[in-house]
C-alpha cells in the first residue's frame, strides 16, 4: 500500500508540473525557438496522444458505473487508471504546445490546441473531487467524454483535413465535366494538389508559408519563393521540389508521403510551362500540347448524345479512299466526317450522308470545290455542330443556307471571301460558338459588327504579321533509337518548306554559312551528337536543336563497380554499363547508376585481340534534380602491374537549368588497346549559387559506356 500511495503522491504532483508547463508553453511567443531535443518530444505528440485517451475513458468507466464505485479495491484501481490518464494528458498538451510552434496556424489548431487544454485541466478537477456526489461526478465524466471525442475531432481535421470523421456520411457527388466544359487547373491540376500537396500545406498546417488549398495561398506562394511562375520551369518552386531526387531534403511531397506519378509530374510542369494559369479552358490549348495529351484522358471528350448509333456495315460502307466516317470517340454514336483529295470530289456523293444524318456533328470540307452548289441539304442534319468550309469558294448565297443551321456551334469559313451580305447573316447565328474567318477580305468596319452582334461568340481573323520578324520554329530530328549497331539514319524536318536547315556533327554551333545544308537523310556510323538550326530570309533563325546516338560497341570480358551506386539508382549494377540499353530520360526509371557521395568508379577487362580506339560515357543531365556533368573524367589504363592516368578532363559545367537530356562523352584512346580500362567520374561536391539547391550535393547519372 506504501508504495501504491507514494506513486500515487507522484502523479498527482506531476498533473500540476504538467499544467505548469501548459500555461507557459501557451502564453510562450510565436518566435520562441525550442532545443532540438524538445522538438523531438513535440514530434512524439502523434505518438503520446492515444494514452490519455484510452485511460481517461477507461478511468471514466469506473466512475460513471455504480457498482464499480462502490467495491473499494476496484475504486483505487479506476482512480490509479484515471490518474495515470490524466498525467499522459499532460504530457501529450505539452508535446503538443511545442508541436504546434512547427508551422501550424489556423481556426483547426486553435480549436484542437485549447480543448486538449481543457481537457487536461477539466481531468485535474475531477480526480480531485472525486469524491463530491455521485451524481455530480458522473456528469462530470460523461462532459469529460464528449470533450476528448471533439479534441480527437479537431486534431483529426488538423491531420488529415477538414471533416475527416464525418466525411463518408457526406459524400459529394463526383461529377465529370465534358473536355470542352473542363478548366486547366480546377480539373486536372489542383486535384493533383489536393491528393498529394494539401495535407501539409492547408488552414491548420502550412509548411513553408505556403498554402495550397484556395487560390490565393497557391499565387502568393511560400517562403523560399513563388509556387509557380508563368513558363517559368527554373524559377517555379513547385516544379525546383517535384524534381529533386527522393532522398534529397527538400524533395516533395516528402518520402514518407504518396508521391506524384509520372504523369502527375508531367502536367504539373507542363502547366507551369503553358503559363500556370489559373482559368485556362482545356479546349483553349494546342490539341498538340503535352498538357492537352494528358489532361484529355481524364475526360469525356464530348457530351454524351441520346440519338441511336448508326449501323457499323453503314459507317463501313461510308468509308472510301476520299471520305472518312468515324465515331467522335470509342462507343460514341456521334460521327464526324471529313473530305479529302480535291480531284476525287463529288458533289453528289454528299447525298451518301443522309444516311447517317441524324449522326453527324462534325463535317469538314476543307478546300472541296462548293462554288454553286446547294447546301440546303445540311438542314436534314439536325445534330451538326461543327462545319469546315475553308477555301471552298462560298458565295453569300450558299453562306445565307448556313444561317438556317440551328444546332450549328463552330463554323470555320477562312479563306473565302465574304461580302456585307455574309456579314448580315453571320451576325444573325448567336448560336455560334466559335467563328474562323482568317483571309476573308473582311474591312474593320465589318469586323467591328461581327464583334458587336455576337458578344458570345470567339471569333477569330486571324493575325496580319506584316513588318514584324519571327523566330522560326527549331527543325525536328527523327531517329529511330539512339543506341545503334551498324548505322542509323537522322532524319531532320520543318514545316516551312523555303526554311534552310543546316546541321553539325562535331558539337559546334550551326551558323547560316558554314555549316551542312540539310537535303536528305543522314546516315551514321560512329557515335555523336547532332546540332541543327533553321535559317530563312525576313524570320529570325530558329534555336538550336540536339540529338545525340551513340554505337554500341564490344562487351568486356568482365566488369565490376568499384564504389557502390546510390541504393535507390543502382539498376542493374556492373551489367547496366554494357546492356546495350539506353535508359529513358527519366533519372527514376531503374535504368541508371546514381551516384553522389562518392565518385563513379568501375573497371573492365578488355577481350584478347580487341582494340579500344575510342571511349564513350552516355550520362543524364537534369539541373533541377541535381543531376549535373561530372566535374572531372578520369581514364586510366593498366600497364606493367600498375594504373596509368591517360585521359583527365573536366567536362564543362551547367550554367543554367535545362530540359532533362542525355549527352555523350567521347574520348580517343591513344596508343596500343589496354588491357584493362578504370573510369572515374566525380560529381559535383556542392552546386552553383545561381542553383536553388545551392550548396548541397549534386549527382552524376550513367548507364551505358561504349567501347569502340
Amino acid at each position: 500500500m506504501r508504495e501504491k500511495s507514494t506513486l500515487r503522491n507522484l502523479l498527482e504532483n506531476c498533473l500540476f508540473v504538467w499544467l505548469g508547463l501548459s500555461i507557459v508553453l501557451s502564453l510562450a511567443p510565436e518566435s520562441t525557438e525550442f532545443p532540438s531535443i524538445f522538438q523531438v518530444i513535440g514530434r512524439s505528440h502523434p505518438l503520446l496522444l492515444h494514452f490519455p485517451i484510452v485511460l481517461l475513458l477507461a478511468g471514466i468507466i469506473f466512475f460513471i458505473v455504480p457498482s464499480l464505485r462502490e467495491n473499494n479495491e476496484v475504486k483505487n484501481i479506476g482512480e490509479l487508471i484515471f490518474l495515470a490518464g490524466a498525467n499522459f494528458a499532460g504530457i501529450t498538451v505539452v508535446a503538443g504546445l511545442i508541436l504546434a510552434k512547427e508551422d501550424y496556424e489556423g481556426e483547426s489548431l486553435n480549436w484542437h490546441q485549447w480543448a486538449g487544454f481543457l481537457v487536461f485541466a477539466f481531468s485535474i478537477f475531477i480526480y480531485f473531487f472525486r469524491n463530491i456526489s455521485s451524481k455530480t461526478i458522473g456528469f462530470s465524466a460523461v462532459i469529460l467524454a464528449i470533450g476528448v471525442i471533439l479534441t480527437g475531432h479537431w486534431g483529426a481535421n488538423l491531420t488529415h483535413g477538414e471533416d475527416f470523421l464525418l466525411a463518408p456520411l457526406n459524400p459529394e457527388e463526383s461529377q465529370f465535366p465534358t473536355l470542352a466544359e473542363a478548366e486547366v487547373f480546377r480539373d486536372i491540376v489542383q486535384p493533383i494538389l489536393e491528393a498529394k500537396c494539401v495535407t501539409c500545406h492547408r488552414e491548420g498546417k502550412i509548411k513553408g508559408e505556403l498554402r495550397l488549398d484556395h487560390l490565393e495561398g497557391i499565387q502568393k506562394g511560400g517562403k523560399t519563393g513563388p509556387f509557380a511562375l508563368a513558363g517559368d520551369l527554373e524559377n517555379s518552386m513547385m516544379v525546383q521540389r517535384i524534381s529533386l531526387p527522393m532522398d534529397a531534403k527538400e524533395h516533395m511531397p516528402p518520402k514518407n508521403k504518396a508521391q506524384l506519378s509520372e504523369e502527375e509530374l508531367s502536367i504539373l510542369k507542363e502547366w507551369v510551362a503553358n503559363g500556370a494559369k489559373f482559368d485556362q479552358k482545356m479546349e483553349e490549348l494546342e490539341k498538340e500540347s503535352k498538357l492537352y495529351q494528358f489532361a484529355s484522358l481524364r475526360f469525356q471528350p464530348e457530351r454524351r448524345y441520346e440519338f441511336e448509333a448508326a449501323s457499323p456495315e453503314t459507317v463501313k460502307e461510308l468509308n472510301n479512299f476520299y471520305r472518312t466516317v468515324m465515331p467522335l470517340y470509342p462507343e460514341s454514336p456521334a460521327l464526324a466526317v471529313s473530305y479529302f483529295g480535291i480531284a476525287a470530289f463529288d458533289p453528289a456523293s454528299l447525298n451518301d450522308l443522309k444516311k447517317v444524318k441524324t449522326q453527324v456533328v462534325e463535317l469538314s470540307l476543307n478546300k472541296m470545290p462548293l462554288e454553286n452548289l446547294d447546301l440546303g441539304f445540311l438542314e436534314d442534319f439536325n445534330n451538326l455542330e461543327k462545319l469546315s468550309l475553308n477555301f471552298s469558294g462560298l458565295s453569300s448565297q450558299q453562306i445565307t443556307q448556313l444561317g438556317k443551321l440551328s444546332s450549328l456551334q463552330e463554323l470555320a469559313l477562312s479563306g473565302n471571301n465574304l461580302q456585307q451580305e455574309s456579314v448580315k447573316i453571320l451576325s444573325q447565328m448567336n448560336n455560334l460558338k466559335k467563328l474562323f474567318l482568317w483571309q476573308t477580305g473582311l474591312s474593320d468596319s465589318q469586323k467591328n459588327e461581327l464583334k458587336k452582334n455576337l458578344p458570345t461568340t470567339r471569333i477569330d481573323f486571324g493575325f496580319d504579321g506584316k513588318g514584324i520578324i519571327y523566330e522560326l520554329n527549331p527543325p525536328k530530328i527523327s531517329q529511330a533509337k539512339t543506341l545503334f549497331k551498324d548505322s542509323l539514319e537522322l532524319v531532320l524536318s520543318h514545316p516551312i518548306p523555303v526554311a534552310e536547315i543546316r546541321y553539325t556533327l562535331d558539337g559546334t554551333e550551326p551558323d547560316s554559312l558554314n555549316s551542312h545544308i540539310y537535303s536528305q537523310s543522314i546516315w551514321i556510323n560512329q557515335s555523336g551528337k547532332i546540332k541543327a538550326k533553321v535559317f530563312a530570309p525576313d524570320w529570325k533563325s530558329s534555336p538550336t536543336v540536339s540529338s545525340v546516338f551513340m554505337k554500341s560497341g564490344l562487351s568486356p570480358s568482365d566488369s565490376k563497380l568499384l564504389n557502390a551506386p546510390n541504393p535507390r539508382y543502382q539498376a542493374q549494377g556492373a551489367n547496366t554499363l554494357f546492356d546495350q540499353i539506353k535508359g529513358k530520360n527519366n533519372h527514376t526509371s531503374g535504368e541508371w547508376l546514381g551516384y553522389s557521395e562518392q565518385a563513379f568508379e568501375a573497371e573492365f577487362e578488355i577481350p584478347e585481340n580487341q582494340n579500344v580506339e575510342s571511349l564513350g560515357l552516355s550520362l543524364l543531365y537534369h539541373e533541377s534534380a541535381y543531376i549535373f556533368p561530372p566535374t572531372q573524367v578520369e581514364i586510366f589504363s593498366w600497364e606493367d602491374g600498375s594504373w596509368k592516368s591517360i585521359i583527365r578532363d573536366q567536362p564543362k559545367q551547367s550554367e543554367k537549368i535545362g530540359e532533362i537530356r542525355s549527352e555523350l562523352l567521347q574520348y580517343k584512346i591513344q596508343g596500343n588497346s589496354p588491357q584493362k580500362i578504370k573510369v572515374k567520374l566525380n560529381p559535383i561536391s556542392s552546386l552553383p549559387a545561381w542553383h536553388p539547391g545551392a550548396g548541397a550535393k549534386g549527382w552524376v547519372f550513367i548507364d551505358e559506356i561504349l567501347l569502340n
